[in-house]
């Protein structure tokens, strides 16, 4: 399968793409991943769509803080059936599903290297080198110095002729690996092979340049790379600061410059500088939900960091107790707020609901939840947070009934459709329905034996 470019796509898929990469601009992540994965599912071979999907998964990982060693030793071990299943499909021939199951796990865990190596694996076993390249290059920005992956992207590179690509690949290896002679040799082959297909490239080289130096526009050529990377230094971070200040200059009633300096500014912690930006670009644009959205995103990331700060100084627990409840305080009044400015917002709704249910005003949660179950995207959550609010209020028929409607609403064996069986299971236990109660659990335990405490609910009903 081959690489499509985004004008040879359907108008469906071009539309839908504007729309997930309008929704990444506007730092609307979940949204963004939801669109961007409707294109590949339509058209696979669409690199382009791929690359702002990953994008938007890394930056989903960073923003719930699932970049840790231990939180990907975590991932792979709850989806091993799901990577198992995906290895059969590649040794069976079938690449093209055998892709699109990765992509799930990806989605789940973006970094992780063992789903990073199976996506690649995937692509080449669906014969799309360049998506397995597009994988591998992401994973090199995050592990690079990680000899395996660098040595298979720079293979990959030489198959494909981008010689000048796969020096630098192997180059690198040398650097981490400078005793290996098999390493030293694929370096040599790689010059050799690079020195025969480039002309301009070699004078460039000798001079001690990069391709950079064959552009005209040079800053023009290094914003745009740091833009292109799916993770950003902090050096890259500042430099696209500068320019996106440049940008402001020229075009000061652009909003979306604004909300592109203040995601800069809050991925430095400059939360004071990004809430500043914004307040300026909503002076300009009132009443607009995105830019409220991330105002309040941005501020909730201020007191995450002021708690890790305080936590990482030892702080006495009391003072890390009222930052916390400050936080949480912040996050309630500002959810009622917004729900009160934008009372149509059936995800505002949503989120309303859950404070409300976790703070125990259950029947005012009912009713959040009431009117945000006609959004199709949250319909299945919802209804299982409906059913947690009538459990939590006696009224077992009723929870039953809600989780019923959202399993039958649901296909794929989702964490969600997970959580509304295993749900569903414990109140039918509660109600005296065993028989019925195992079915559910059973459901979970044929494809998540790890969830929960799912494992030991069957293992006692079996004894």
């Amino acid at each position: 399968m081959t690489e499509v470019a985004l004008d040879k796509a359907s108008q469906k898929v071009r539309d839908t793409f504007n729309k997930g990469f309008t929704a990444f601009e506007r730092g609307n992540i979940d949204y963004a991943i939801d669109l961007l994965s409707s294109c590949i599912a339509l058209e696979p071979g669409l690199l382009q769509a791929r690359k702002f999907l990953r994008a938007a998964e890394i930056q989903k990982a960073k923003q719930e803080k699932k970049t840790s060693s231990f939180s990907h030793m975590l991932s792979s071990a709850t989806s091993f059936p799901a990577h198992a299943k995906i290895s059969g499909m590649i040794k069976a021939g079938k690449g093209i599903e055998a892709l699109a199951e990765a992509e799930k796990l990806l989605r789940k865990d973006p970094l992780n290297k063992k789903f990073i190596e199976i996506h690649a694996k995937a692509a080449l076993a669906a014969n799309m080198q360049e998506v397995a390249i597009q994988t591998l290059e992401v994973a090199r920005d995050n592990y690079d110095e990680d000899p395996f992956l660098i040595g298979w992207l720079g293979e990959l590179y030489q198959k494909v002729g981008r010689t000048r690509a796969a020096r630098e690949c192997f180059e690198k290896l040398c650097e981490l690996c400078p005793n290996d002679p098999m390493v030293i040799k694929a370096f040599k082959d790689a010059i050799a092979v690079d020195a025969m297909n480039t002309g301009k490239w070699e004078e460039v080289a000798e001079k001690g340049g990069t391709y950079q130096d064959m552009i005209k526009d040079k800053k023009g050529a290094e914003i745009l790379e740091k833009e292109s990377k799916a993770v950003k230094s902090e050096k890259d971070v500042v430099a696209l600061i500068a320019d996106t200040l440049e940008k402001i200059k020229g075009e000061p009633q652009n909003i979306n410059y604004y909300r592109a300096l203040a995601r800069l500014y809050a991925d430095t912690k400059a939360y004071d500088d990004a809430v500043a930006t914004l307040e300026k670009a909503i002076s300009m644009s009132p009443g607009d939900p995105e830019l409220d959205s991330m105002m309040s995103g941005i501020r909730i990331a201020k007191f995450d960091n002021e708690i890790e700060m305080l936590e990482a100084a030892e702080s006495d627990a009391d003072t890390i107790a009222a930052k916390r409840y400050e936080r949480e305080s912040f996050v309630f009044e500002n959810l009622q707020e917004r729900v009160q400015r934008y009372p149509n917002d059936l995800k505002l709704r949503f989120e309303w609901g859950i404070k409300l249910y976790e703070n125990d005003y259950v029947n005012e949660a009912i009713q959040q939840f009431q009117l945000s179950q006609r959004n199709p995207k949250y319909r299945s959550r919802t209804l299982y947070y409906l059913a947690l609010c009538f459990k939590q209020k006696k009224q077992l028929d009723m929870a039953t009934e809600q989780l019923r409607k959202a399993v039958s609403e649901m296909s794929a064996m989702d964490d969600t459709k997970k959580d509304v069986l295993y749900e569903l299971g414990c109140i039918l236990e509660e109600m005296g329905k065993k028989e019925d109660a195992m079915a559910c659990y059973k459901q979970v335990y044929q494809v998540d034996i790890g969830y929960k405490d799912i494992s030991q609910k069957i293992e006692k009903a079996y004894q």
